[in-house]
């Protein structure tokens, strides 16, 4: 490990876990969770435009996929800093040899990895412990004219949720299966 990061490739190329490396003594630890320079070797290579955070108070709860459309297509690094999640990337980019493709990784505040998610690709989440908290960081502002989503529950993607989904939102329980005309976003 160089730096403060370990980067790791997934089997969908673009998508990274990043783990971070903790400075600590007996006061307890220092983490960095993102440094513009040293993750460009992991794909991230836009400034920082936007933070969230988001709390999911029970276990088994969907959130997802969502994903944003060119010009506004965004990159996003996601930390669990509270709890657990299944967290979850579909590849849409029209063209990719792992189009429909998706990879889940368990983000837990407890270890130090974070899911780097490239421009072309949904992302989703399953909540595994009450009360969780992740941080969200994204190379472009929130653009409700180029917001898309597919169903968490996509037949033709097939995510093998950990548990059972005990809650989803109406706006995300409302997101559109794929049709067979679907090929993809562009870049």
């Amino acid at each position: 490990m160089s730096g403060r990061f370990a980067i790791e490739d997934t089997p969908i190329a673009g998508v990274k876990l990043v783990r971070r490396k903790r400075l600590g003594d007996a006061r307890g630890y220092l983490e960095r969770l993102f440094c513009g320079e040293e993750l460009r070797a992991a794909g991230w290579t836009k400034p920082v435009a936007q933070i969230n955070r988001t709390v999911t108070a029970r276990v088994g709860v969907v959130r997802g996929m969502h994903f944003q459309r060119p010009p506004a297509a965004e990159m996003k690094l996601v930390t669990c800093v509270q709890g657990a999640v299944f967290d979850v990337v579909v590849d849409l980019r029209r063209g990719s040899p792992t189009f429909l493709r998706w990879f889940a990784h368990t983000l837990s505040a407890d270890e130090d990895v974070s899911m780097l998610v490239p421009e072309g690709c949904a992302h989703g989440l399953q909540t595994l412990k009450p009360d969780t908290g992740l941080l969200y960081l994204h190379s472009a502002p929130y653009d409700a004219a180029t917001e898309g989503a597919i169903s968490a529950l996509e037949p033709r993607v097939n995510i093998a949720w950990p548990l059972p989904i005990s809650e989803m939102s109406a706006r995300d329980a409302a997101h559109p299966r794929l049709d067979d005309s679907f090929l993809g976003i562009d870049g």
